[in-house]
């Protein structure tokens, strides 16, 4: 009985400890063909209009749209902020002349678009939708 026991938490092990909790609601930032991979800490500073390169190439940030689930998701897992934190802060950015927040795109399908076809191009995506070939720059 014990070494069941023994054996089913080693299975139990093995099955989860590869992957993190909400790897099924992972979202990875990807990025136009050559950008180098980078941190969350560069993450949350182009997400946030502190930075406007990556590796002294200029970059061109994008966001899912406002409320959508994809969103809310990037915001508390990558910026540690949800919907209405992030709307302040970018009130506050754009009032007193520090930017503008990032182009919104309706979702998946667009985020790839977009970033496949403009150099410099930043955007996050659901896990599940990485496709081979994709510059996939960070990952929780």
């Amino acid at each position: 009985m014990k070494a069941l026991a023994w054996l089913c938490l080693a299975l139990l092990l093995l099955a989860g400890g590869s992957s993190r909790a909400g790897d099924a609601d992972a979202v990875v930032v990807i990025g136009y063909a050559g950008l180098p991979p980078i941190d969350g800490a560069t993450v949350e500073r182009l997400y946030t209009g502190r930075s406007i390169a990556v590796a002294g190439t200029p970059v061109t940030v994008v966001n899912a749209a406002a409320g959508s689930p994809l969103r809310r998701r990037f915001l508390a897992g990558w910026l540690r902020l949800d919907e209405e934190k992030y709307a302040a802060y970018w009130t506050v950015r754009r009032h007193i002349g520090k930017g503008a927040p990032p182009r919104e795109l309706a979702g998946n399908a667009e985020t790839i678009e977009f970033v496949r076809s403009t150099p410099g191009a930043v955007g996050y995506i659901d896990a599940a939708e990485v496709k081979p070939g994709m510059n996939v720059i960070a990952r929780p």
